[in-house]
């Protein structure tokens, strides 16, 4: 027994927190119509006042004030329902059951049977009403305020009941029915779409944030093969140079011995670390080579050294390309290099795919404190066919221009061409909180026509 009286007092706890409630929970504006179902409504609930004032007056013989009086309420309570549903619906059903008791009394001295306990404008009133109600509200409350809704219509026809009339429950209660389900399918509906395009930012969130994930192990296992190949130089003249020296010492083999012993750890070490980050790469459908690509995965990288190489292959497949080197050429770290290589060829790869038929003029200009880099091609010739690419080439090479502390811009020209800049200094570090950047940093930002230009650049 007890408990059923506990489900009992948490029922009624649940139910008057659903229904005895005047939170605001505004009508939002339609998608495409915007604010045209507010005027709808309004309309409604205009046209409903007036039809009441004069089925509550003359149909139910109430009298003039008391008639307009009700028929304000229920008008008042559609309107009410594009900001509070629940107090709306409190609203109209109050009215409905002073005017329906009021009329009982009423309909014997009538010479005709008049619809009730629902007169045919207050019936469209409160359906509209409960419409309004089921889009915003949970499909236990509108399953509450149906129920209820039903329960006091019974009460009013069929317990209490009248004489001389024409029953409007039965009807009533379908087209209640019916409105709320429509009304809370169209919520569900709605709720279906937001989440949808929520999930849809978030997966694209993911996916930039994926790939930079992606380009860092890249680079950092490129990085890592010049590391290694500079603590192989060392370990082996470590090795070597005991034997360049007359007699050496026993401290200095030590020393030597120490220093070939350390590169070699550290070698185990980073290979040890980095070796998980080694992946196939993405074909080359050009042939000028991609970042990783290559029978031997254990090559050499590239470094400017071979950028007429680079060049000539790009313009084997089909594409005029000019360069312009400038300013004293001063040796480069071997990190910066690479970036410069791979920045010119993914640059290029880009404008094969989305600008065939363009001419491409890479300038290199070398400065006291680094390189500027600029890879410029014209309008294309003809339509780019469909790229397989994921679309987020600039994003790892901004991702490298970054992680060397340099910087990468890339903008649509006036002629309707592509253009690629970057700086990478000569030290080739990056800033103490590179590693936090993010593709939303000021590091990554660039004009909107650079990340989605036509042809949306890879």
């Amino acid at each position: 027994m007890r408990v059923v009286e506990k489900r009992l007092a948490r029922g009624l706890r649940v139910l008057r927190e659903d229904l005895w409630t005047g939170k605001a929970d505004p009508l939002p504006p339609s998608v495409w119509l915007r604010w045209l179902p507010h005027g709808l409504v309004i309309l409604v609930a205009i046209g409903s006042a007036i039809a009441n004032a004069d089925q509550f007056g003359d149909g139910y013989n109430l009298g003039t004030e008391y008639g307009l009086v009700c028929a304000l309420a229920q008008g008042a309570a559609v309107g009410l329902a594009l900001r509070w549903p629940v107090p709306a619906w409190q609203l109209s059903m109050v009215a409905t059951v002073v005017v329906a008791m009021g009329a009982r009394s009423q309909l014997n001295q009538l010479d005709f049977t008049p619809p009730w306990p629902w007169g045919p404008p207050g019936l469209v009133a409160h359906a509209m009403v409960l419409f309004l109600l089921a889009l915003r509200v949970p499909t236990r409350v509108s399953a509450e305020v149906f129920a209820l809704t039903a329960l006091v219509t019974w009460v009013v026809q069929g317990l209490i009941g009248a004489a001389n009339y024409s029953s409007t429950g039965t009807l009533a209660v379908a087209l209640f029915a019916g409105v709320i389900l429509l009304g809370s399918a169209q919520r569900g509906r709605r709720e279906a779409r937001t989440q949808l395009v929520e999930q849809a930012g978030i997966t694209a969130e993911e996916r930039a944030r994926r790939t930079v994930l992606e380009e860092r192990n890249r680079i950092a296992r490129e990085l890592h093969d010049v590391v290694a190949h500079h603590m192989s130089v060392i370990s082996i003249q470590a090795q070597v140079a005991p034997h360049l020296v007359k007699d050496p010492s026993d401290e200095l083999r030590e020393n030597l011995d120490g220093i070939r012993q350390n590169a070699l750890e550290a070698l185990t070490e980073l290979r040890r670390v980095l070796g998980v980050l080694r992946s196939e790469n993405p074909e080359d459908p050009y042939g000028i080579g991609a970042p990783g690509t290559g029978a031997a995965p254990d090559a050499p990288q590239p470094t400017l050294d071979r950028l007429d190489m680079l060049v000539e292959n790009t313009r084997a497949a089909g594409m005029k390309v000019n360069t312009e080197i400038s300013g004293e050429v001063l040796p480069l770290p071997p990190g910066v290099e690479l970036s410069a290589y791979r920045i010119i060829q993914e640059s290029l790869s880009n404008a094969l795919r989305h600008a065939p038929g363009s001419e491409v003029r890479v300038e290199l200009t070398h400065f006291p404190r680094g390189l500027k880099i600029r890879v410029a091609n014209s309008a294309p010739r003809r339509p780019a066919p469909p790229s397989p690419g994921a679309g987020h080439g600039l994003l790892g090479m901004r991702e490298r221009a970054a992680m060397l502390g340099g910087t990468l811009m890339a903008t649509e020209t006036s002629d309707g061409g592509f253009t690629v800049e970057a700086f990478l200094p000569r030290a080739g570090t990056a800033a103490i909180d590179a590693s936090a950047h993010d593709a939303t940093s000021p590091a990554f930002t660039t004009p909107d026509n650079s990340t989605d230009s036509p042809g949306e650049r890879s």
